[in-house]
């Protein structure tokens, strides 16, 4: 196939790759902003082009109930169907076992889905799922895994969504129509259970038809400690000349950019969120030391940027007071802060590449941890999670 994946440089456990799928490239660590139907809302595809985004994640089921992986196919696929020639990546529809619960009924034949938008059964076999990311035509696409929530109380469960994963793995590779145009990745269950996750990894890396590897079932309500032992367990085991890719990294304000960098260093290559797009969207912008929300009274006469040191159109043409004015009134406001947590975001990554690259990428997360936290108030889960990378603050 021609997907590829080459390693650059590794810095402790951190690396920096280099990530194609013939024509596209993209270059590691990367972030991929979440585009529920292939785009990121109140963003152009040259937006997106300008922001030098690389990848945008879809969702399979959304795509699926509209407009339809067919109607899609006879369009070209994703990229024509919203005119995007970066990356793409869409989720298998798996994660919908844990949002829409209550509207799903999960079965070893697969995942029975109530339709929030018409009522209607909508039925997510391992075969159907490929069948549907083959029509969609994402670069990336993810085998269906069975999905619980990471704070589920029983543990038999999640000893039965290990083993349906691995054996559902093989049922996808095994539908997969397209392996030459389309990298398949499986995903690594096991909630928090150690052994489970090594159970899961050592099963999914015997499957040689798999070029690339995601830690799922993370980011539902676990302790911070434990979401970054689980990734660290996983990249540790996952084979080393193949992408791994964190899948929903936390939401959380202010931590966000912190995981990002956290599973760097434990060498995660890939991640994705919906909070840097979403939290836009309630008058929310990215800067180095956390969060700015621009609905506060302060901002309206702080004609400073949004963040001096970044180079997106917002921050060049646009003050904080100018923002504050038009984040409950305008739409295109929501738009703006879009523009710039995603820059920000891609700004961070293409930090990380090459701190990497030069060596440097120890002291480059000291520096951006501390400013984080300049008080010195560095939360232990943090500390602990880069002692297991090598890095000490």
């Amino acid at each position: 196939m021609t997907f590829q994946f080459e390693l650059i440089a590794t810095d402790g456990r951190a690396r920096a790759a280099r990530l194609s799928l013939h024509p596209r490239e993209s270059r590691t660590p990367m972030f991929m902003p979440v585009g529920t139907q292939g785009s990121v809302k109140g963003l152009t595809s040259k937006q997106m082009e300008d922001l030098r985004c690389q990848t945008v994640l879809g969702n399979t089921y959304h795509l699926e109930n509209r407009p339809g992986s067919d109607l899609m196919k006879e369009l070209g696929g994703l990229h024509r169907f919203n005119n995007w020639s970066g990356g793409t990546l869409t989720d298998s529809g798996g994660f919908q076992m844990v949002s829409l619960l209550d509207l799903a009924e999960i079965s070893e034949d697969g995942v029975t889905f109530q339709s929030p938008i018409d009522g209607q059964q909508m039925m997510l076999t391992p075969e159907r799922s490929i069948h549907i990311q083959n029509g969609i035509g994402a670069d990336i696409i993810m085998a269906l895994d069975d999905v619980v929530s990471s704070v589920h109380h029983e543990s038999s469960r999640f000893e039965e969504a290990t083993q349906r994963t691995l054996r559902w793995i093989d049922r996808c590779v095994a539908a997969h129509r397209r392996p030459s145009e389309q990298a398949l990745f499986g995903i690594i269950q096991g909630g928090l259970d150690q052994t489970l996750r090594d159970v899961c990894v050592e099963g999914a890396a015997r499957n040689d038809n798999l070029p690339g590897y995601a830690v799922g079932g993370l980011a539902g309500g676990e302790e911070k400690d434990a979401f970054c032992r689980v990734v660290a367990q996983c990249t540790a085991s996952l084979p080393d000349d193949k992408p791994r890719y964190v899948m929903g990294v936390e939401s959380t304000r202010v931590v966000v950019c912190v995981y990002y960098s956290v599973c760097s260093a434990l060498g995660a290559d890939m991640f994705d969120c919906v909070y840097p797009s979403r939290t836009a969207r309630f008058g929310t912008a990215l800067i180095p030391e956390g969060v700015l929300r621009l609905k506060t009274a302060a901002m309206a006469s702080d004609y400073r940027p949004i963040d001096s040191e970044c180079d997106c159109m917002v921050c060049m043409q646009y003050s904080r007071a100018h923002l504050h004015a038009k984040i409950t009134k305008e739409p295109n406001a929501a738009s703006l802060l879009t523009y710039h947590n995603i820059r920000y975001q891609m700004r961070l990554c293409e930090q990380m590449h090459q701190e990497i690259v030069d060596n440097q990428f120890g002291q480059f997360v000291g520096r951006f941890i501390r400013r984080r936290f300049p008080e010195g108030h560095v939360p232990p889960w943090v500390r602990d999670a880069l002692s297991l990378a090598g890095i000490s603050l």
